[in-house]
């Protein structure tokens, strides 16, 4: 075995570098020699050996040194710079788990589930629109509103994710109010719900109808039960409220005992109200429509059946525009399910004099709401508005969502 080998080339460097720390390193003296080995040589070869060793140690605890430097004076700079440790390192168990990072689904909408969504409806507890929102976002938090305009405004004001709210009923019509708002806000139409309502008569407990000397509830409810309650022989007055479930709240904290409320079963049991009659309405194929709301439209789709609701309004045509705007429709098989016309708010009157006779004609001026039976991602829609757009001095699309298809029953107690 050549020694030589293990020596680095320039001995005069690790010589140097041996006598500048011979006092901080001595390492143990020991013999190699190989049996080629003579002994003139192994002196030479064994002080390379011992150089490269010393310079080996010297080398190796100004690594340990330099190190434990470090460690001493870290400061939790990088480069030079404090780093922005927010939190301090604690391994102990009992400390809370460290934020976790944001992901791209904690930037995505809220699901469509109705899980941890805020949905505004008019009303209080134990309203239908309350139910609508249930079935219509399951675990969804529910905000009552005291007007159908609060609802709205809390969704433009983020207060709230969506509002729920009725637009007809199959008795008493349109909710045109809901209509109007529609126009005068800027929410979009995402979805619809349609929920079997089944009226009760509640009053205090102990209370008999004979006793009743007013009836009191929405003016939809008052309308849908009008008959029954003649046929019961209940010749009372009848006032109309805000809500449903606002007059059994409101009979329960006046402690009324001449008043009856028209209400479901459920606001006589937040109420602590007993049910005098049950299924009170005139018709048991009672069903109000509600349609959901949101900020921003959902993308069409053509994989399941879909409804697009609009509104449109013309000028100095007359009524006779009607007819060209469902042509523009019916040419493209495209079915309706409602029409409705409320008043022109910005122009209701529209005068027209006539210069032969002198003679001056006042109409009255309408903007007309339809819903169709299509997706606007179908070619049909789009091509059936363009030609509606013609014929119209304005047109808006309130929304395209999918149709309600749940299978529906006559209503009953337990809805």
């Amino acid at each position: 075995m050549q020694l030589q080998s293990l020596a680095p080339s320039s001995s005069l460097h690790l010589k140097s570098i041996t006598r500048l720390t011979h006092n901080r390193v001595n390492p143990t003296r020991f013999l190699i020699q190989s049996a080629s080995t003579t002994a003139a040589e192994a002196p030479a070869q064994v002080s390379r050996r011992y150089e490269w060793q010393s310079a080996c140690a010297i080398l190796a605890s100004k690594v340990v040194s330099q190190q434990q430097d470090i460690d001493k004076t870290d400061d939790g700079s990088v480069n030079g710079h404090v780093s922005l440790d927010l939190l301090p390192v604690n391994k102990d168990s009992s400390t809370p788990a460290l934020p976790k990072p944001l992901t791209i689904a904690d930037l995505s909408p809220a699901p469509t589930h109705g899980s941890q969504l805020r949905v505004a409806y008019q009303g209080v507890p134990g309203a239908y629109s309350e139910a609508a929102a249930g079935k219509a976002y399951p675990k969804c938090e529910a905000i009552p509103c005291d007007q159908f305009e609060v609802a709205f405004q809390a969704v433009e004001l983020w207060i709230a994710d969506r509002a729920v709210l009725p637009v007809e009923n199959s008795l008493g019509g349109s909710i045109h109010r809901n209509y109007d708002l529609l126009l005068r806000h800027r929410l979009h139409i995402v979805g619809e719900v349609q929920l079997p309502v089944h009226h009760c008569l509640l009053a205090l407990p102990g209370v008999r109808k004979e006793y009743l000397r007013r009836v009191i509830s929405h003016q939809q409810a008052l309308s849908q039960c009008e008959h029954t309650l003649t046929r019961m022989g209940l010749t009372v007055a009848r006032e109309a409220v805000d809500d449903t479930a606002g007059a059994a709240e409101y009979i329960a904290a006046n402690g009324l005992r001449d008043t009856a409320a028209i209400a479901s079963a459920r606001a006589a049991e937040l109420y602590g109200l007993q049910v005098v009659a049950d299924g009170i309405q005139d018709d048991s194929s009672n069903v109000t429509r509600f349609v959901m709301l949101a900020r921003e439209p959902i993308i069409p789709r053509t994989d399941r059946p879909f409804k697009t609701s609009i509104v449109f309004a013309h000028e100095k045509q007359g009524t006779s525009v009607l007819f060209k705007v469902l042509s523009a429709f019916a040419f493209r098989n495209i079915s309706l399910t409602k029409i409705e016309s409320r008043p022109h708010r910005n122009c209701p009157i529209r005068i027209v004099d006539d210069a032969d006779t002198g003679a001056t004609a006042k109409h009255f001026e309408y903007l007309f709401y339809i819903d169709f039976e299509a997706s606007m991602a179908e070619a049909r829609a789009q091509n059936a508005l363009a030609e509606v757009q013609e014929f119209t001095s304005f047109l808006r699309v309130l929304g395209s969502y999918p149709m309600d298809m749940t299978p529906w029953a006559p209503s009953s107690a337990q809805d």
